[in-house]
């Protein structure tokens, strides 16, 4: 049976819905969404430290809201690379959330006019706390809030950090242009919790940067992108 065809109290898989408070969807969501939105300011320090604008790093915070594939942006044009190879390496990123919306379309079952605009909320963040809500109601409730929380703090964040950047001078000599990297492996690291995870992150981690001084900048992350289908190839021999 469809996950669109259960009622609001049940969970997506049939069994009776635990019922959870909606003040405590509302903590745990709220939490999600300010522990990363404030991660923005790392975002515009970094820009700020690539040569990108004020301006254009708050459009990017804006229109494409999804730190991985900013940070993958700013960070190739930092390096020298080409616009278009650095654009092509943050799409390929974001392609991923094309795949969390055809979860989410059948657990949030949203009228059609409020699609669009969810669809710009379906990250990494809005997904984990909607999948683990017992029913509709509380997924809905958690998709929205982890996703208005996160989106008003992440450009508020990207627009202050960017400022400060600006008003410091050189970022590089306080050490700030690692300051997106380092929050971006926080943000990873308590995901890896299988053998297979890490493996993968090693082995991208190695092709990065490894591939990183003979290879224009952005090519090496997407090359690294192939450690996922190598590692899972290489599980399926041994199996």
């Amino acid at each position: 049976m469809a996950i669109q065809e259960f009622p609001d109290q049940e969970v997506p898989g049939g069994a009776p819905a635990v019922n959870k408070p909606r003040a405590a969807v509302v903590r745990d969501a709220l939490g999600v969404g300010v522990a990363v939105g404030l991660s923005g300011f790392a975002f515009g320090v970094t820009a700020a430290g690539s040569g990108v604008s004020t301006l254009q790093a708050c459009v990017l915070s804006l229109l494409v809201f999804t730190g991985a594939s900013q940070f993958a942006l700013v960070g190739a044009l930092a390096a020298g690379g080409n616009p278009f190879t650095a654009a092509a390496g943050a799409f390929f990123l974001g392609t991923r959330n094309a795949f969390y919306g055809l979860r989410l379309s059948q657990l949030l079952a949203l009228p059609k006019g409020v699609r669009p605009f969810a669809a710009h909320w379906v990250i990494d963040e809005t997904t984990a706390v909607a999948l683990a809500q017992p029913d509709r109601k509380s997924a809905r409730l958690g998709f929205t809030v982890t996703g208005l929380s996160l989106y008003v703090l992440w450009n508020l964040t990207t627009l202050l950090g960017a400022l400060g950047a600006e008003a410091i001078g050189d970022t590089d000599a306080w050490g700030l242009d690692a300051a997106g990297p380092a929050v971006f492996l926080a943000l990873l690291a308590p995901m890896l919790k299988t053998a297979t995870e890490r493996a993968v992150a090693a082995l991208a981690l190695v092709l990065g940067l490894g591939l990183l001084p003979v290879l224009p900048a952005g090519v090496p992350v997407l090359i690294a992108a192939l450690a996922a289908p190598l590692i899972l190839w290489l599980k399926g021999r041994r199996s």
